[in-house]
C-alpha cells in the first residue's frame, strides 16, 4: 500500500519540557489511523506538526511527498482538518461558511453538491452560533472535505458530544473513508478507536508504545477472554478446567466466571453443549482497547496531564 505520511524519530521539545519523543509510524493510503492516548500524551503535537503548524525540534517526516516544514502551503492545498479548537463567528450562517471555505481549494467546489451531500440542507441559513454540539461538527466535517482532500485529520473530533451524536459523526469518518480519503483520528475514546480505526498508534508522555490492528493490539496486550454465566443445578462449572485455553474457574454467589486463551471461548460452548448444558444468560467478555491502554500506561485513557 502506498505511504500517505512517514514519520520517523519526530521529537519536539518546549525548553527542557519534552512535548514529543522519538515518534515513528507510518500511515497508508485508504486507511482510517487512529492515535490514541490520554491528555498531554503528545497527540495534538503530533497532528499539529504533520500540517505545518507547529514546527518539530527533530526527526523526518513527509505529509503526501511533501515536507510540512518547509512544503506547508502546497501540503494544505491537499488536506483537509478539524483541529480541536474549531471554531466560527457566531453569526455566520452554514452555507456562508462552505462558501468561504470553499474559495480556499485550488479548484471550484460544488457548494450546493457539498450542503447536500453532508446533510446540511436543513441547516443552510442558521447562523453557527445556534448549531447543536452535533451540528457543528457535521458542519466542520464538511469544510474539511470540500474539493476532496487526499488527507482528512480529525482531532477529538467528538468530545463534547451525547452518543447518539457521537455514533453519527462516526458515520460521517466511514463516509470519508468510503469516498477515497486517508483519514486520521486523534482521540481518546477507546470505543470510537475500535469502532473506526483500521489501525491505532497508542501514544503515551510523548512516546508511541504501540501500533497495530485493535484485533492484534487486543489479542496480545489486552489480557485474557472471560466467559460469564449462572451455575446450573447438577453441574460442575470445574469440569470446564479440562478445556483447552481454560486457565481458570471460579464460582461466586451462583455466578461461574471461567477466563482463558481466547480460543477458549467456542471451546468451553462446545464442552457445556456436550454435558448437556445450555445457560441462557452465557456471555463472552473479550479484552478492548481499554484494557491494552491500560496494560501498556498504567491508567485509564481520561487520565493524564496537559501539556
Amino acid at each position: 500500500m502506498n505511504t500517505v505520511i512517514s514519520v520517523e524519530h519526530l521529537r519536539k521539545t518546549y525548553g527542557d519540557v519534552i512535548a514529543i519523543d522519538d515518534v515513528s509510524f507510518e500511515v497508508r493510503h485508504g486507511e482510517v489511523f487512529g492515535i490514541l492516548g490520554s491528555n498531554g500524551a503528545g497527540k495534538t503535537t503530533t497532528v499539529e506538526i504533520l500540517q505545518g503548524l507547529r514546527a518539530r525540534t527533530g526527526g523526518r517526516l513527509e505529509v503526501l511527498g511533501l515536507d510540512p516544514g518547509r512544503e506547508t502551503d502546497r501540503l494544505r492545498r491537499r488536506i483537509g482538518s478539524q483541529l480541536q479548537s474549531s471554531a466560527l463567528p457566531e453569526r455566520l450562517r452554514v452555507i456562508e461558511a462552505v462558501r468561504l471555505f470553499a474559495r480556499l481549494r485550488d479548484e471550484p467546489v460544488d457548494v450546493d453538491g457539498a450542503i447536500q451531500a453532508w446533510g446540511l440542507e436543513p441547516l443552510r441559513n442558521r447562523p453557527f452560533g445556534v448549531l447543536s454540539g452535533g451540528e457543528r461538527q457535521r458542519l466542520f466535517v464538511a469544510l474539511a472535505l470540500l474539493g476532496d482532500p487526499e488527507l482528512v485529520l480529525l482531532d477529538e473530533l467528538t468530545t463534547g458530544l451525547d452518543p447518539t451524536a457521537r455514533r453519527a459523526t462516526w458515520e460521517l469518518v466511514r463516509q470519508m473513508r468510503d469516498r477515497g480519503a486517508t483519514v486520521v483520528l486523534v482521540t481518546h475514546f477507546m470505543e470510537e478507536a475500535e469502532a473506526l480505526c483500521d489501525r491505532v498508534a497508542v501514544m503515551d508522555a510523548g512516546r508511541v508504545v504501540a501500533c497495530d490492528t485493535p484485533h492484534a493490539l487486543t489479542a496480545r496486550q489486552g489480557g485474557p477472554v472471560t466467559i460469564t454465566f449462572s451455575a446450573i443445578d447438577g453441574h460442575d462449572p470445574r469440569s470446564l478446567l479440562t478445556v483447552p485455553g481454560v486457565a481458570s474457574v471460579d464460582v461466586d454467589g451462583g455466578r461461574v466466571s471461567v477466563t482463558g486463551h481466547s480460543t477458549a471461548a467456542a471451546r468451553v460452548a462446545a464442552a457445556l453443549i456436550g454435558q448437556g448444558v445450555t445457560p441462557t444468560d452465557y456471555r463472552t467478555h473479550y479484552p478492548s482497547l481499554e484494557d491494552v491502554f491500560l496494560t501498556l500506561t498504567g491508567r485509564q485513557p481520561s487520565e493524564g496531564e496537559a501539556t
